[in-house]
């Protein structure tokens, strides 16, 4: 009875001890991970702290002969709180996501004035000031070039951080604007006058009318008072 005893309780004993290698290598690995990433951002200029959730203490992994590879299952620029995917090869392979909380501090770009809505981004518009870069509710523009000759949907006040969701591209071309037309065939390309029967950006369609045949056509924008059809 005192053998069957003691071989329960050293499997008993050595399970544990595996279980507890498993998750002391997960909690390093990811570490090492996250440290290199935090390095690898500081170079670039920007500050990253992180902490790894708690792993739970009835995992049971078989234990890595060598240590677990440690990735982002996504874009850690996209939210701050990503998963890290671990994963281990061998005669018992195994992988799981661990969640991570995660923040990328760094200089932003905000309104250096109040802007009001319809105005036009110019480069007096823009300062910058140290932001959370990856927050999933701000998704910040990082570049200034970005933003030049941009529209506000609507206004906001001095700095307000610069996102997609409140820029819009300028109409390059107005209704009732007179534009110039350029019809390609083939290797030919003619230029003829025209009016713009609606409004639209760089890239979108609009109907014109043609003055000198009075035909309506829809061409597509290629630049300020410039459209362009295809014969």
């Amino acid at each position: 009875m005192r053998i069957i005893i003691f071989f329960v309780y050293l499997l008993t004993a050595t399970l544990a001890s595996a279980s507890t290698s498993s998750a002391q290598q997960i909690h390093t690995s990811a570490k090492r991970f996250l440290e290199a990433f935090a390095k690898e951002q500081a170079a670039e200029g920007y500050t990253v702290n992180h902490s790894i959730g708690k792993l739970d203490s009835r995992l049971s992994l078989a234990t890595c002969k060598t240590s677990p590879a440690v990735s982002f299952s996504g874009d850690p620029w996209d939210t701050t709180h990503p998963s890290l995917l671990v994963s281990c090869e061998g005669a018992r392979p195994w992988r799981m996501f661990l969640p991570v909380t995660l923040t990328i501090r760094g200089e932003g770009l905000v309104a250096a004035r109040p802007l009001a809505r319809g105005e036009r981004i110019t480069e007096a518009a823009i300062t910058t000031r140290s932001i959370e870069l990856n927050s999933t509710l701000r998704d910040p523009i990082r570049d200034a070039k970005q933003l030049i000759g941009m529209e506000m949907r609507r206004g906001v006040n001095s700095g307000t951080v610069f996102t997609a969701s409140l820029l819009e591209a300028p109409e390059a071309v107005s209704r009732g604007d007179h534009v110039v037309i350029s019809a390609e065939s083939g290797g030919f390309s003619v230029r003829s006058r025209g009016k713009a029967l609606g409004s639209g950006s760089i890239g979108e369609q609009v109907m014109v009318e043609n003055l000198s045949s009075a035909r309506t056509v829809r061409a597509r924008i290629i630049a300020p008072g410039q459209v362009k059809i295809h014969m």
